[in-house]
């Protein structure tokens, strides 16, 4: 006979919590791009030891929202425009290829929660609440990838994840770029609804333009601060 196991699931790890709240941290715009993170006074602020702390960075790193240096330590990246611009390059590869197949293969439970889930981006867009913006719009786009029928892109793209949702933080600061995205979104949900191929890729890559040109936006608005 096989070995007992206990697979019973154990709460979130200290590690775990305090990666979530770090990154949301970020991604509000808690800790600016070039700043570095202090060690101790993070200790204090999140009420943790500092190996749960270092391990929490490193798993932030490995999302790249933070880079760690030796003898100088954790720091907010602070990327070139070259380098964002690199990113969305990979997400309209992405994501554009992503919509195309799920328009003709999501199933019409996947596309009830695909409208359930720009419906809660809707409800964010129209709120004060910038990490519900990020969230909801995380959440509309991971039912798209897990739909697209190519688990290899999806994997990609979910690399690219903290990145993304980092920028689209900032673009949604911008006036007016939220209710843009939402205008966005809906025409690729549409698009995908009417299993129109054409239409939902056409959709999803000037969605990613617009969301670019956001973020350049957001960048010089910065630099001039």
């Amino acid at each position: 006979m096989p070995p007992d196991l206990n697979l019973k699931v154990l709460p979130r790890t200290v590690q775990q919590e305090t990666v979530d709240k770090l990154r949301l941290a970020i991604f509000s715009g808690v800790f600016e791009p070039g700043s570095r993170l202090i060690e101790s006074q993070l200790c204090v602020q999140l009420g943790i030891s500092r190996p749960s702390l270092r391990e929490a960075l490193r798993s932030l790193a490995a999302e790249r929202l933070i880079d760690i240096v030796p003898n100088r330590g954790p720091s907010i990246p602070a990327l070139t425009w070259e380098e964002v611009t690199a990113i969305y390059e990979v997400r309209e590869l992405l994501e554009v290829e992503a919509v195309g197949l799920c328009s003709q293969r999501i199933s019409d439970d996947q596309l009830r929660a695909l409208q359930n889930a720009l419906a809660a981006f809707e409800t964010a867009a129209s709120s004060n609440d910038a990490l519900a913006r990020v969230t909801t719009a995380a959440d509309f786009y991971s039912i798209i990838l897990a739909n697209c029928g190519n688990p290899i892109l999806e994997e990609i793209h979910r690399g690219l994840v903290a990145r993304i949702s980092l920028f689209r933080s900032r673009s949604m600061s911008m006036e007016g770029r939220a209710q843009n995205s939402l205008a966005e979104m809906k025409e690729i949900c549409e698009s995908i609804a009417a299993r129109d191929e054409n239409a939902a890729r056409e959709a999803s890559r000037n969605h990613v333009h617009n969301a670019m040109a956001a973020a350049k936006n957001s960048m010089d608005t910065e630099a001039r601060l």
